[in-house]
């Protein structure tokens, strides 16, 4: 069976969805670039805390898409409606649990992040606004994760779409101020995204609700609440160390001063176009594998799981190599297009020059993270994750203080590295060797049998 089709099929409608999540930071980051490097690094380290939010709440999105998947295939409809009854119920915990913890240390966290008291105060009006909007985040990406647990990746995608649309229009206007609008500065950014998300998170309800294809049940959902904690837990987890990961290395680049981390958020902001590929064949990988696998013969299992693993790798791969070919390349004119600060061009060139290695690793264990999860291997891909970015960390530290920032971005590379090999050997990814013709010859007799061959020649 070939499996790239159907992988591509799923894969390039969530990519368009999963942009939702970052491409407003990118768009914000570039807006706000007129207005200086503060402005450009409060935004960039506010959406990147954004970014880590979104980790909690894949506890629900990637439960409920695992979980829903495996449901409608069996033909469980009771199931299916208890699984978003119940991805609903922990939406409701989470959320203001996450949002006043956010809104009460605001002021640290844009501390912890930007030392300059003029950046850091940009971050805390930013955040006076996204903080609470994140309940709407939260609010899609349940919607979206329903969508797709029914096979639907095309509707998040036009979700997307629209809340994409209006924030890019509305962005100048609401920053720079047009007519009887006021400019509001990093404030109105905030406020154009929250915007984008409110129209699209009410299209989103409005659809589920015309489908009713799986209609909340009244009885209990407890069961179908545990099915999704202990599915989504790995998959948020291994999100949210990432994400830790990559605000450390935000507070170590701020150790070289608002231009650095400026050119850091910059370049990261271009990174999301291929991260978020890496994670759209993730999660095609996440519900395109239990579908195969759960209508094979037993007997066939091992080898079609090995097929869509080295499938789901050569893909990754090859999305990861080219995506640092087109930023070694286009590293200059990309830092043009978000800001015109010399210096700040000069630092995210390098950066963005020297990602390649880092990006074609991280594919591949981006993506193979989901196969592992979908076939009931990912056990320990957690332990690889911590492992991976523990090693980053460290690393980062030392040969900052070594080498200066360019030993940042290799302790990145040498992580990644690290991170595919430990998630190769989890794979098992290679073919059964081939038994050769003295192999597949006949053992010879057993010992008695032997024996007795003996006494009958020494009679």
């Amino acid at each position: 069976m070939g499996h790239l089709r159907p992988l591509l099929r799923l894969a390039l409608p969530n990519y368009v969805a999963l942009l939702s999540a970052v491409v407003a930071g990118i768009v914000d980051v570039a807006w706000v670039a007129r207005l200086g490097p503060a402005a450009v690094a409060a935004v960039a380290v506010a959406t990147n805390v954004e970014n880590a939010l979104l980790g909690v709440i894949l506890l629900v999105n990637g439960g409920v898409v695992v979980v829903l998947a495996g449901r409608i295939a069996a033909g469980d409809r009771a199931g299916a409606r208890a699984a978003i009854g119940a991805a609903w119920r922990i939406f409701a915990v989470l959320t203001p649990v996450v949002v006043l913890a956010c809104w009460a240390l605001r002021r640290p966290l844009a501390a912890l992040f930007l030392p300059e008291p003029g950046a850091a105060d940009l971050a805390v009006e930013y955040f006076a606004v996204s903080l609470p909007a994140v309940a709407i985040f939260y609010a899609q990406q349940v919607v979206d994760g329903i969508f797709a647990g029914q096979g639907d990746t095309r509707t998040p995608m036009r979700l997307a779409l629209v809340a994409n649309v209006l924030l890019v229009t509305l962005d100048p206007v609401v920053i720079y101020g047009l007519g009887p609008v006021p400019a509001c500065g990093v404030v109105g950014a905030a406020a154009a995204t929250a915007f984008g998300r409110v129209v699209a998170l009410a299209i989103g309800l409005l659809l589920l609700r015309r489908r009713r294809a799986f209609p909340e049940p009244a009885g209990p959902v407890g069961p179908a609440v545990r099915a999704l904690v202990s599915t989504g837990a790995p998959i948020a987890g291994d999100f949210l160390v990432r994400m830790a990961g990559a605000l450390a290395v935000v507070a170590l680049v701020g150790r070289f001063g608002v231009t650095a981390v400026a050119a850091y958020g910059i370049g990261m902001k271009a990174l999301y176009f291929a991260t978020m590929a890496f994670y759209a064949i993730r999660n095609a990988a996440t519900i395109h594998t239990p579908h195969v696998l759960g209508s094979t013969p037993d007997a066939e299992v091992e080898q079609r799981r090995r097929a869509i693993g080295r499938q789901v790798l050569r893909l990754a791969l090859g999305a990861g190599g080219l995506a640092g070919v087109v930023f070694a390349v286009s590293a200059a004119p990309l830092m043009h297009l978000f800001t015109g600060d010399a210096q700040v061009i000069a630092a995210g060139t390098v950066f963005l020059r020297c990602v390649g290695g880092y990006l074609v690793p991280i594919a591949g264990v981006i993506a193979l993270g989901g196969f592992l999860m979908a076939s009931g291997r990912g056990a320990r891909l957690f332990a690889v994750t911590v492992v991976g970015i523990t090693a980053q960390t460290v690393l980062g530290w030392s040969l900052a203080t070594a080498i200066g920032l360019t030993g940042v971005w290799l302790a990145m590379v040498l992580s990644a590295l690290l991170q595919l090999g430990l998630v190769l050997r989890l794979a098992r990814l290679r073919r059964p060797a081939v038994r050769s013709a003295a192999s597949r010859a006949p053992a010879p007799p057993s010992g008695p049998r032997r024996a007795g061959s003996a006494r009958t020649r020494s009679g």
